[in-house]
């Protein structure tokens, strides 16, 4: 690709469709859909959107595990001139109904089910009688723009009457041909913030597209790679480097809607993947899986393993358990684009423990000057990076965007060091947030919720570093004066009232004389976590 052309993701699709429209797009067990059939399926759904009255720059959201469904939602969307919001669809009610409101979405997609919630159910507590015929009639709300709910049945419990996605599909009428412009919205991901709420994190067509490109090119992508993954699609892990990434060699994704490791290994041999997404977690127990030689696994070939620091120890022992010659990590953040840096596919694993990679080589999508998508530089010890692939902003949150945003360098909020060779060294995290399982966690989302509780007193969640999971949430917890309480009573009210992701690991108890606190009483967090590293 001597010269970049800005795209969008409908026309980059398009384009596909027409290079390599037989070959198989989105594979799983029960169905493949070729480039073609996405391009086909999508017009065909973007028509259904217009018709319930989307216009270009709505938003849509997406409550959707990694089913092949969310393909061709995701590039109707995008056709229809409107801005995809996909959703954790491990959202509790009280967290979705308020992306649902801050997002003013005027469509909701969403999965009836998944691993034991019911959608249904919540849709009926944040917008009562939702599945009624007279509900996209009915007064304007200027706090909740939601007009209408359509389902994909992932459990055969869709109420009748409702709309479906096979009914936005059957209207036969052709899409509009919009003028949507590549620089433009295309998705909004959101993102735990420092305020008390997630944030949406606006991002371009073609900034999307550019990151995936320099992943193709970074890890020397062969024609038609294969690559499985279980990362949800509404982050940037497996929308960037799964979905995208394998259209600019015509290749294929395997999604899977949750990870096992019987899964992962049943789908490399039944669909001949050679490649896979993984967290450290995932990585480790595939490893010490006793299964895994039940399985051929011959076809797998490369590994890109990131969300979190892994010893070198486990690379070594996927290298020698699966006969894995590329095995690379990276880094980045929702805000510049998704992962910036890679480890290249032929750096000795040390580099692959040491550091989060160089920024991704990517040719004609460079930023000017440079062969790389991405510049990093540090300010007092803070990663900072500038390309084309940053965020617009934040929506809603000029102040927020200014402060992150500072004359075209993206603040990230990490602290590191970039060595002499280009890789960068992380050493910390200037915020609080920390990462569970590659999700981030806001500590006072779950302080708040847990000072709520009337047998707690005092609350505060922090992150430890650990060897499996990379990082896990722990909570202090001072218990109210005469107050009995046990650990198994404070994670069972985060598990009733938090995602999966945000439920702490460890509990443990303190006397509030013994909290570490600076001389103006406030408690001293790094302390905190020096003495739970210690236990």
């Amino acid at each position: 690709m001597p010269v970049w052309q800005p795209r969008t993701l409908a026309g980059w699709l398009d384009e596909c469709a027409q290079r390599y429209g037989a070959r198989p797009f989105v594979v799983t067990d029960d169905v493949t859909l070729s480039y073609a059939d996405v391009a086909d399926q999508s017009r065909r759904m973007a028509a259904g959107l217009v018709a319930l009255g989307v216009e270009p720059g709505d938003r849509v959201g997406m409550v959707m595990a990694n089913y092949s469904e969310f393909v061709t939602v995701k590039f109707a969307i995008a056709r229809a001139g409107a801005i995809a919001v996909p959703f954790n669809y491990l959202y509790r009610a009280n967290e979705l109904g308020f992306v649902l409101a801050d997002s003013g979405c005027r469509v909701l997609v969403t999965m009836t089910g998944f691993e034991g919630l019911n959608y249904q159910d919540m849709l009926d507590e944040i917008a009562p009688q939702w599945d009624s015929p007279g509900f996209s009639r009915r007064a304007p709300d200027p706090d909740f723009a939601l007009r209408y709910v359509v389902l994909l049945d992932t459990d055969g419990a869709a109420r009748p009457g409702v709309l479906t996605v096979g009914d936005l599909m059957a209207s036969g009428e052709p899409a509009p041909e919009l003028d949507v412009a590549p620089a433009g919205p295309g998705d909004m991901l959101y993102t735990s913030g420092t305020t008390g709420s997630p944030k949406g994190v606006l991002v371009a067509h073609d900034s999307v597209l550019r990151t995936a490109y320099a992943s193709a090119l970074t890890r020397g992508y062969q024609d038609g790679r294969r690559i499985l993954f279980s990362l949800p699609c509404y982050h940037m892990f497996g929308y960037v480097e799964g979905i995208l990434s394998v259209m600019f060699v015509g290749g294929a994704i395997v999604p899977q809607p949750s990870f096992s490791v019987e899964g992962y290994f049943a789908g490399i041999q039944r669909h001949r993947a050679d490649d896979i997404l993984c967290v450290p977690t995932m990585a480790v127990a595939m490893v010490q899986a006793p299964v895994r030689h039940d399985y051929d696994l011959s076809s797998l070939t490369a590994i890109l393993c990131g969300s979190a620091p892994a010893p070198v120890w486990l690379w070594q022992q996927v290298e020698r358990e699966f006969g894995v010659g590329e095995i690379v990590t990276g880094y980045g953040m929702t805000e510049c684009g998704g992962a910036m840096t890679l480890t290249l596919p032929e750096d000795p694993l040390l580099l692959t423990s040491e550091t989060v990679g160089r920024p991704k080589l990517a040719g004609a999508a460079s930023v000017p000057g440079t062969d790389a998508l991405v510049v990093y530089k540090t300010v007092d010890g803070e990663l900072v990076s500038h390309g084309p692939a940053t965020m617009i902003g934040y929506w809603k949150r000029p102040a927020e965007t200014a402060a992150a945003l500072r004359d075209g360098w993206l603040f990230s909020g990490d602290l590191g060091v970039i060595r002499e060779d280009g890789y960068l060294e992380l050493t910390g995290r200037s915020k609080e947030l920390y990462k569970s399982g590659g999700e981030l966690v806001m500590p006072r989302e779950i302080e708040e919720l847990l000072e709520g509780h009337p047998a707690i007193s005092q609350a505060f969640a922090v992150g430890l570093t650990d060897e499996r999971w990379g990082e896990i949430g722990c909570v202090v917890v001072v218990p109210a004066p005469g107050a009995a309480l046990s650990e198994a009573e404070v994670l069972d009210h985060c598990r009733a009232n938090l995602a999966r992701f945000k439920v702490p690991k460890r509990v443990v108890f303190y006397d509030a004389d013994a909290l570490p606190t600076t001389p103006t009483g406030k408690v001293q967090k790094f302390r905190l976590v020096e003495r739970l590293s210690q236990l």
